[in-house]
C-alpha cells in the first residue's frame, strides 16, 4: 500500500488530485495527514479536526469500468467499507444518506467522493475520509463523537487505516464484478432511520413527515410520506430534523 503521510496540508483530496497530475500513481494510493487547514465535507461544508487525533486521508480509486450513471454504487461501496470496519468496534453503526457514518445518532465519519469523468466513464475517484478516532472534545459540534469517546480508550490509527483501505479494496472488487444489486441491498439495510417515521425539512424550508424506504439506483433518497406517497430527493434537498425544531 502506497501511503503519503504528511504533517499538515490544506486538504488531502486536493493534494492527491494534484499528485495524480504530476505522476502515475498506483491504484489505492493514500494521502494521510495529521491536520488539514482546509478540510472539505459535502458541498461547501468544512471538516474540522484536532491535530493528530483523527484519521484524515484520501484514497485514489481507479474505476474506469464504472459508467457515470452508476456512480451511486461507488458511494454505496465506500460507505459499506467503512461501516464494515467500524462494526467490529461498535454495535450501533448506521450509514446516513448519502455518505456519513453514524454511531447511534452521532456523526463519527464523513466521506467526500470527487470523480473525474471521461467519455461518460468515471476514470478515477478521489475518496476523502474523515474518521473521528481519538479526539475527546468537539467544541460547537454536539452531534459529533469519536471511537475513543465511545470505547473509553485510544486506538492505533495506523492499524485502523490499514483495515479501512483493505475493506475499501474488497468493496471496490465487488463493484468491479458488477455486484450492483448486492451493494445496494447492503447499503439500504444499514441506512440511518430507515423505516422509522421521522421529521425532515427540505432545502426550501418545508417540513416533511415520513420514513426512509431506500435509495434509488441513481442515489436519490426515497421517503414514503404519511399519506403513502413515495418521493425522491437528491443530496442537500432534504435533511432529518429534530421534532423540537419543527415550526
Amino acid at each position: 500500500m502506497n501511503i503519503y503521510k504528511l504533517d499538515a496540508i490544506s486538504s488531502t483530496n486536493d493534494y492527491l488530485k494534484e499528485l495524480t497530475k504530476q505522476k502515475q500513481l498506483e491504484n489505492f494510493t493514500v494521502v494521510s495527514t495529521q491536520f488539514q487547514t482546509n478540510g472539505k465535507g459535502q458541498a461547501s461544508n468544512k471538516w474540522i479536526s484536532d491535530k493528530g487525533k483523527n484519521l484524515l486521508f484520501s484514497v485514489l480509486v481507479r474505476c474506469s469500468f464504472l459508467k457515470i450513471e452508476h456512480q451511486a454504487y461507488l458511494n454505496f461501496a465506500i460507505s459499506l467499507a467503512i461501516y464494515n470496519v467500524l462494526k467490529r468496534y461498535l454495535a450501533s453503526i448506521y450509514i446516513k444518506w448519502p455518505n456519513d457514518i453514524m454511531a447511534d445518532d452521532q456523526k463519527i465519519c464523513g466521506i467526500l467522493i470527487e470523480n473525474t469523468v471521461k467519455y461518460r466513464q468515471i476514470s478515477q475517484s478521489v475518496v476523502g475520509i474523515g474518521l473521528n478516532v481519538n479526539q475527546l472534545n468537539f467544541k460547537n459540534l454536539p452531534n459529533a463523537v469519536s471511537l475513543a469517546l465511545l470505547l473509553k480508550k485510544e486506538l492505533n490509527s495506523d492499524l485502523l487505516l490499514e483495515a479501512l483501505i483493505f475493506s475499501i479494496k474488497q468493496q471496490v472488487a465487488l463493484l468491479e464484478s458488477s455486484s450492483f444489486k448486492n451493494l445496494k441491498v447492503a447499503y439500504e439495510k444499514h441506512l440511518f432511520k430507515k423505516g422509522i417515521y421521522s421529521w425532515f425539512k427540505t432545502n426550501k424550508g418545508v417540513d416533511v413527515y415520513g420514513k426512509i424506504t431506500g435509495v434509488s439506483a441513481n442515489g436519490l433518497l426515497q421517503i414514503e410520506l404519511d399519506n403513502g406517497v413515495v418521493k425522491k430527493f437528491a443530496n442537500k434537498e432534504i435533511y432529518i430534523t429534530n421534532p423540537s425544531n419543527i415550526n
